[in-house]
């Protein structure tokens, strides 16, 4: 049986969950990954796994933040007054925005608290802070 080596493109099925198990995606039953090991297109941990790995195999890593979308950052949490809000926009709960600075880049912010005085966006990655968890299966070595 052909195991993946360094260099070599590869096919995955990758199924991210959250560390409590919630699936936050997956390709089963879908299109798998194509992966050329030791390129650093994806987390290096990641492609350096597969490595050894024999078609149907399947492996389990577990990443802390630091090696996905880092730690929430409590910087990136901004109040701002209700009545800077802007008027055409309802400020619920999960909503999301983009807000552009003065550089002229985008920034993805999601609406966290609402009361009456404040509105609370978080511009964090969503799944900052989190541990993640790869179920990989090797599909593929071409």
């Amino acid at each position: 049986m052909k195991k993946a080596r360094n260099g070599d493109t590869v096919k995955v099925h990758c199924t991210k969950r959250l560390e409590n198990g919630r699936v936050i995606d997956t390709t089963k039953g879908g299109t798998p990954i194509e992966v050329k090991i030791g390129v650093g297109d994806f987390i290096l941990r990641f492609e350096k796994s597969i490595i050894g790995m024999g078609i149907g195999e399947t492996k389990t890593i577990t990443f802390a933040p630091e090696e996905t979308y880092g730690r929430k950052r409590e910087e990136l949490i901004v109040d701002i007054n209700r009545s800077d809000f802007p008027d055409d926009i309802t400020p619920i709960i999960g909503k999301q925005l983009q807000m552009q600075p003065k550089d002229g880049s985008l920034i993805d912010l999601v609406i966290t608290h609402v009361d009456e005085d404040t509105v609370t966006f978080d511009a964090n990655h969503p799944l900052a802070g989190e541990t993640l968890v790869f179920e990989v299966e090797l599909v593929e070595v071409t």
